[in-house]
């Protein structure tokens, strides 16, 4: 299943601009994270710099001086490496300042010249008010394609000198068939919620894995629980230990609401496991929290709402 397929208004409205001369200077793609913005961004981006449709294969010139990162009249500014395979948690102002002297140039080969910004909610505030900077003062032959997960994070002020195109959540269903056509678990398509990028990040980090722990954890006594817990303490070192603690608290907070949703004697407990769970994640990175206490006090949590409902 091809993602063009979710985004013909886009492409469309993106195309409709083009034909006629009213190519806005910059363009903000909004919605969640993982249903296809990046991608539109790099095919609307290979379209500027001479691809004849967004469908344009790997091997036109356009699109392999891109791969290659040698096209003259395009740049990505994304998050960059602070040490070696950690990223920084921000886009810096020295990023952002790339783009005036970028775009001040004529293009070289292409039609126009082109920048992607991946996510502009990466920005800090300072390399946010260059970008605006660059903004207003738009190129005749220059194009912004800001992607953006939370775009009421961004200075009003950057909005407003964008035009918005909209990216909705897939149906379950066309998640579903995009996993299985990539040979993925098509039954992960409903954590995803609506999400394929998700829906692949899931599988790619073991969630089905993860989450027959967590059923262990929730619905078993004795050697088997203990096994599952055993198994979630280990590996919570360093950036994988940090994804893979996320998963386990993500998947253990989606089991407790959706417990809490069926209602009845136990759900009241289990409705305050949820909220408990839901913020754990951000309070134990955001105050270097150690994962493993972390992950006791969840397990506790969880614990004391199994045993809530088989007292009811």
């Amino acid at each position: 299943m091809s993602t063009l397929q979710h985004v013909e208004s886009q492409v469309a409205a993106f195309e409709d601009a083009l034909a006629r001369g009213r190519l806005h200077h910059a363009w903000l793609l909004s919605g969640p994270e993982g249903v296809g913005k990046a991608a539109f961004a790099w095919r609307a981006a290979a379209r500027l710099l001479g691809a004849p449709d967004f469908d344009a294969a790997e091997d036109h010139p356009a699109v392999r001086l891109m791969l290659a990162g040698s096209h003259p009249d395009f740049m990505k500014i994304e998050l960059e490496e602070r040490d070696k395979g950690v990223l920084r948690r921000e886009i810096t102002v020295d990023q952002a300042r790339r783009l005036p002297e970028f775009f001040s140039k004529a293009p070289a080969i292409a039609p126009y010249r082109v920048a992607i910004i991946d996510a502009a909610d990466d920005l800090n505030p300072n390399a946010a008010n260059a970008v605006l900077k660059t903004l207003e003062e738009p190129s005749g032959r220059g194009v912004i394609l800001l992607i953006s997960h939370a775009p009421g994070r961004l200075l009003p002020t950057i909005r407003s000198r964008c035009r918005r195109l909209v990216f909705t959540p897939w149906p379950s269903a066309d998640v579903a068939a995009f996993l299985a056509s990539r040979g993925l678990d098509p039954a992960l398509a409903p954590m995803a919620e609506g999400s394929p990028g998700r829906a692949v990040e899931l599988a790619e980090r073991g969630v089905s894995d993860i989450d027959r722990q967590v059923a262990d954890l929730l619905d078993t006594n004795g050697p088997k629980r203990l096994e599952a817990i055993q198994v979630m303490a280990d590996g919570l070192r360093g950036e994988p230990g940090k994804i893979r603690f996320g998963l386990i608290i993500e998947r253990l907070a989606a089991a407790a609401r959706d417990r809490a949703l069926i209602g009845g004697p136990a759900g009241e407990g289990w409705a305050q496991a949820w909220q408990k769970l839901s913020g754990l994640t951000g309070m134990v990175e955001g105050l270097n929290l150690d994962r493993a206490d972390a992950l006791s006090v969840a397990l506790e949590t969880v614990g004391a709402a199994v045993k809530a409902g088989r007292a009811a």
